[in-house]
């Protein structure tokens, strides 16, 4: 990364000199006015003087050298402080402060409350009101086997919709395997089934003691009731959870409910550990992988780290257990206090130091680091393939250099309808999605994929061409269309591939490889020589080619079908009766496509709000009535 300049320096220099000695908030900016990092302070002056002067310890050089100019925020208290910190981190998500990886798609389980007869069911998303949801959580594959042991001990339907059931109005499979009670044709009422549905609820929030109790007291009165099938049932539920919390028991006797909030910090990866121990028994354990560019020092991790994860947290416990290092890089009481505020209780964060709580903090120190280590395997183990793909595609089509930049093209369409083109771009042999181009094919006849694929490639060379004599600095430049590729791959065969020669002769006189790549035995065709090569199916350089081959047409056939469904919109959709703008998004909000709006059933089309039931009926019997 490039030194700052003189000029950037001396600015920033001039701007330190006048920060001032009392606690707030800190924003660095760079040269093009992004918020990179966002810090807080007791003194803004003297913690934005030891970035400068230790940034092994409060941040890397490469944070040093963006610094264009400094904005900060005074405030009151470090409480403010730490709050203000929050929420600009969250609005400008600065790249030199700590990020959860895809910290937008962790998964949670969700009840539906408002349903009759709740569904418990998987989500990314937690945005209804009138639902409970419990996470997030870090493995979708440990969600879905949560969520298989909780069917088989509280047996909960797992069909979709408002109402239990089928058409049929027979039990499904479900029932006749012990995973659900059959609502939807009475074999349990609504009140058996809810106290389900409160057993599910009491062990995802880690109520472990109560759900023993329960199904214990449940058991002695259906058997003092001379019911002894759901005695035994009951029974049955109360032997696995024990069975399952046994297995989990690792705290002693009276540890109780807590978190412990661990990390391991090398470099610019780090990686964070959340054990959960309820009712003295480790109900779950979490872990996220985070991003450090600014490689800061595991208390200034841990800190934001735990304050993002509880940020998203459903359930706060009472206590959260930390390592010594917070504690040097802040404040446990103040955390405290700001965790409280979001729980509406009080929560302690305390370092652990003996005992228990300390045995299960050093294990999920433990764990993180063995974490750090396997991912730093994986990334190691990764990039060792992109070399030898590279290497081995290098010398499969004896090119000259290492072919660091492979453009590839592919042509959609449906019998000649609506035909578009996708150039992906890979770049050290991983995607540089960035970079990546559609066409819309226009000047040639429907279904000539020869045709499509000459004007693409002609505009691909005219585009290089005009984009390559711009300046870098020229807000207009296209920066994909102005790299010059190493290897240009066709999807296609020997028609392809001369499609595309005359072209690309621009390119390959400045010595761009172009090649195809058939799909049916994995055959490349090179300009001029009339046998293929052939690669054997487990090198890593075909296996790289085939990559490239496939996100190309995963990327068309994406465009293709946006254009396919916005032209069934605009036509379709346009002729149904009744059907103006404002039903038209109300259809296809609840369907999602124009497919689905066709297919759907009158019962269905009849549940649209904003739709009135007339019109539904009205619309279902054109649909039926013309055959679609």
């Amino acid at each position: 990364m490039a030194a700052v300049s003189p000029i950037n320096a001396d600015r920033v220099a001039e701007q330190r000199r006048h920060l001032p000695d009392e606690p707030g908030v800190y924003l660095f900016r760079d040269v093009k006015g992004r918020v990179v990092y966002v810090g807080k302070a007791k003194s803004i002056r003297k913690r934005v003087a030891s970035h400068f002067s230790s940034p092994t310890r409060y941040g890397s050089r490469a944070l040093r050298d963006e610094v264009d100019h400094i904005e900060y925020l005074v405030v009151h208290t470090e409480a403010e402080a730490l709050l203000a910190e929050q929420n600009f981190i969250r609005q400008y998500k600065p790249r030199f402060n700590i990020r959860l990886r895809d910290d937008k798609s962790y998964p949670y389980i969700a009840v539906s409350l408002d349903e009759d007869y709740p569904r418990v069911y998987f989500t990314r998303e937690r945005h209804r009101r009138d639902r409970a949801y419990f996470g997030p959580y870090s493995s979708a594959k440990r969600v879905r086997n949560t969520l298989d042991l909780l069917g088989k001990i509280f047996q909960f339907r797992s069909c979709e919709g408002a109402e239990p059931g089928r058409h049929s109005g027979s039990p499904c499979l479900d029932y006749h395997i012990k995973r659900c009670g059959a609502p939807c044709v009475g074999y349990v009422s609504k009140e058996q089934y809810r106290e389900g549905i409160d057993g599910v609820m009491a062990f995802l929030s880690g109520r472990f003691k109560q759900i023993e109790r329960d199904l214990e007291r449940r058991m002695y009165f259906f058997a003092g009731e001379q019911d002894f099938e759901q005695a035994a049932l009951e029974r049955n539920r109360l032997q696995a959870v024990k069975a399952l919390l046994e297995r989990q028991r690792v705290a002693t006797e009276g540890a109780g409910t807590f978190d412990a909030v661990a990390v391991a910090v090398e470099g610019m990866e780090a990686n964070g550990q959340v054990f959960q121990v309820r009712d003295d028994v480790l109900s779950d354990r979490q872990s996220f992988y985070l991003d450090n560019e600014g490689e800061q020092a595991p208390g200034r991790v841990a800190e934001e780290f735990l304050l993002q994860y509880y940020a998203s947290s459903l359930s706060i416990p009472a206590l959260i257990v930390v390592g010594p290092e917070l504690a040097a890089d802040s404040d446990p009481d103040l955390l405290g206090q700001m965790l409280s505020e979001r729980r509406g209780a009080k929560v302690e964060v305390r370092v652990a130091e003996r005992g228990a709580k300390a045995r299960i903090l050093e294990l999920a120190g433990r764990n993180a680091r063995l974490a750090l280590d396997q991912e730093k395997l994986r990334a190691e183990r990764k990039r060792q393939q992109r070399v030898e793909g590279l290497s081995g595609l290098q010398a499969a089509l004896e090119l000259d250099v290492l072919p660091v930049r492979v453009e590839c093209f592919d042509i959609s369409h449906i019998g000649g309808t609506h035909t578009s083109a996708s150039m992906v771009v890979f770049e050290g042999a991983t995607p540089k999605k960035s970079d990546y181009r559609r066409f819309r094919v226009r000047d040639v006849d429907p279904g000539d994929d020869y045709g499509a694929m000459s004007e693409v490639l002609t505009r691909r060379y005219q585009q290089w061409e005009k984009q390559s004599q711009r300046s870098p600095h020229d807000a207009d430049r296209d920066a994909s269309f102005a790299a010059l590729p190493n290897v240009i791959v066709i999807d296609g065969g020997k028609g392809q591939l001369a499609a595309g020669v005359a072209p690309l002769q621009g390119f390959r006189d400045r010595g761009v490889a172009v090649v195809s790549l058939a799909k049916r035995i994995e055959e490349v065709f090179r300009p001029g020589m009339t046998d293929p090569v052939v690669l054997p199916h487990d090198t890593p350089e075909l296996q790289l080619l085939q990559r490239i081959r496939d996100e190309a047409h995963r990327f068309a056939i994406t465009h293709h079908r946006i254009r396919r469904d916005k032209a069934m919109t605009e036509s379709i959709m346009d002729d149904l009766p009744g059907i103006g703008p404002t039903r038209k998004r109300a259809l296809l909000k609840r369907f999602g496509s124009p497919d689905g709006v066709l297919t759907a059933t009158r019962e269905e089309l009849e549940s649209v709000p904003g739709v009135p039931a007339k019109v539904a009926r009205d619309l279902y019997a054109h649909l039926n009535r013309t055959g679609r």
